[in-house]
């Protein structure tokens, strides 16, 4: 049955919004908005028939606000801005982050705010149904009056003008437009304003961040368990008993997490006993709930403000219930673009925590007895070590990411625009830095699931061991050198697509 998600003048979820972006999913629109449109838009047509100007009716934009646009020029004055801020530059961004940023608009568009005709509402959610994805640059937003020239891609395909994807290949608008049955847009006073004046392309990649980062730091807790194991470690640290002497929530659900992943394993209890001289752990191991933690309560913040920015109707100027038309700044993206920035800085530490779990499983002097780099035969055969080379390549990667964006603000529009967000840099830098943890955990978990095969004839407790058996239904086990670039490419799969988990919820 095919998945819809109704929009109406509220806000929509983060769920929505992964479900459109990239499940796919319908959207409807309430009749409730389309009457709500119509309504509001009497409002424009008033002003625009006034003798006195309305900035995004009548004027210009941004420095040439100043021009009073006169009535038979105002479809070319349309038409002009899209053309002029669709000056995006790059390779096309993902198709699931045109679909979360239109989405988005039109969620806006749905809050009667903004100004547009209910056709035009209904022609963008026509665009998200039919599958077309107007190609989206990746440089060309400022985070400030929004994402303009990402958004301007996407009032362009409304108009029949520039590429999109569709079909599994690129094609000019009108060609797609005519192909789904769709009507080219021609843009009235106010519609090329009210579509591309939002956060709605970062805002989209902030959700879809915080969707991954779930997945990615519940996976960090599996395979930090899985190192633990595999190094001798105790999972005494992970009591919740120590736990509770630091109530931070992100900190007791990992280390919640942790015991509950080495519970009943052989090879946690085969050095209980007062043989074992060692004191304590190296941090990377005692304190991986620490970290994943931090990271986790770093996310929860990043939700509290995703959702406040979905609760929100960003344009300039808004039309609001009175039939005012108010210029207003809410389109400026710092909200976001901090988050965003401050979320790279956990992806950055968790990805550098486990990479130092990996090194101390390859090396013989810290680990408690496995064979060096896990080699099959040290010396003729490599093992894991230059594995753990790709690994610090992508954590060095990782924190000249977390340098923030959002303090590198540049003038734009003749000094009108002279303080932006980079929000839209920082929402591409963070997407780049989810890729980089992913792949990081995928070393490490490729790195333990050997370890723990190594441990033999101890057992992994049930956990771990169900996780190791789904990694070797796509990697065999230890063995003499070979191709290692695929393993960890079938290992990332596991991660990314959740596998990892669902054997977790099995065991």
């Amino acid at each position: 049955m095919e998945r819809s998600v109704r929009v109406d003048a509220g806000p929509v979820s983060r769920e929505q919004v992964v479900e459109v972006a990239r499940g796919e999913a319908r959207v409807e629109l309430a009749d409730a908005v389309l009457k709500n449109l119509t309504e509001t838009r009497r409002h424009i047509d008033a002003l625009a028939q006034a003798t006195e100007p309305t900035y995004g009716v009548s004027t210009g934009f941004g420095a040439l606000a100043i021009r009073h646009i006169p009535a038979d020029r105002r479809t070319a004055l349309q038409r002009s801005l899209i053309r002029s801020h669709a000056a995006g530059a790059g390779p096309a961004v993902e198709p699931e982050v045109v679909r979360a940023l239109m989405f988005l608009r039109l969620s806006t568009l749905a809050t009667g705010l903004t100004g547009v005709r209910p056709e035009t509402a209904v022609a963008l959610a026509g665009l998200l149904n039919a599958g077309i994805v107007p190609v989206v640059h990746e440089y060309g937003s400022l985070g400030c009056s929004g994402d303009l020239a990402p958004l301007a891609a996407v009032a362009l395909a409304l108009m029949g003008e520039g590429e999109v994807e569709h079909g599994g290949r690129r094609k000019p608008a009108a060609e797609a437009l005519r192909e789904a049955d769709l009507h080219l847009v021609t843009l009235a006073e106010k519609e090329g304003l009210a579509l591309t004046n939002g956060t709605d392309g970062m805002l989209g990649m902030l959700v879809l961040a915080l969707a991954d980062l779930h997945r990615l730091l519940d996976t960090a807790d599996l395979t930090g368990a899985m190192s633990v194991e595999a190094l001798l470690g105790t999972d005494r640290a992970f009591a919740a008993d120590l736990q509770a002497l630091r109530p931070h929530p992100g900190q007791a659900l990992s280390a919640r997490r942790m015991f509950a992943a080495l519970r009943d394993s052989e090879i946690v209890a085969s050095h209980r006993g007062p043989d074992d001289t060692r004191v304590q752990d190296a941090y990377s191991l005692r304190c991986a709930p620490q970290v994943h933690g931090a990271a986790r309560d770093t996310v929860s913040h990043g939700e509290l403000v995703a959702d406040r920015e979905l609760a929100s109707a960003i344009d300039n100027p808004v039309v609001l219930a009175d039939g005012r038309v108010e210029s207003n700044g809410n389109f400026h993206g710092a909200p976001i673009a901090y988050v965003l920035d401050f979320l790279a800085i956990p992806v950055a530490d968790v990805a550098s925590i486990a990479e130092r779990r990996t090194d101390r499983m390859l090396d013989i002097t810290r680990s408690q007895g496995l064979p060096a780099f896990l080699a099959h035969d040290p010396g003729v055969d490599s093992g894991y070590m230059i594995a753990q080379y790709t690994q610090a390549a992508i954590v060095s990667e990782l924190k000249r990411l977390a340098v923030p964006a959002s303090v590198d603000s540049i003038p734009s529009s003749a000094m009108q625009e002279d303080h932006v967000s980079m929000g839209w840099s920082a929402a591409r830098k963070l997407r780049r830095a989810v890729d980089g943890l992913t792949t990081v955990l995928a070393v490490e978990l490729l790195t333990s699931a050997r370890a723990l095969d190594l441990r033999a004839p101890l057992r992994p407790a049930p956990v771990t061991a169900a996780v190791r058996e789904i990694v070797r239904t796509r990697v065999d086990g230890p063995g003499p050198d070979r191709h290692l670039a695929p393993d960890i490419a079938a290992v990332e799969e596991l991660v990314r697509s959740g596998a990892v988990l669902e054997a977790l919820e099995e065991a």
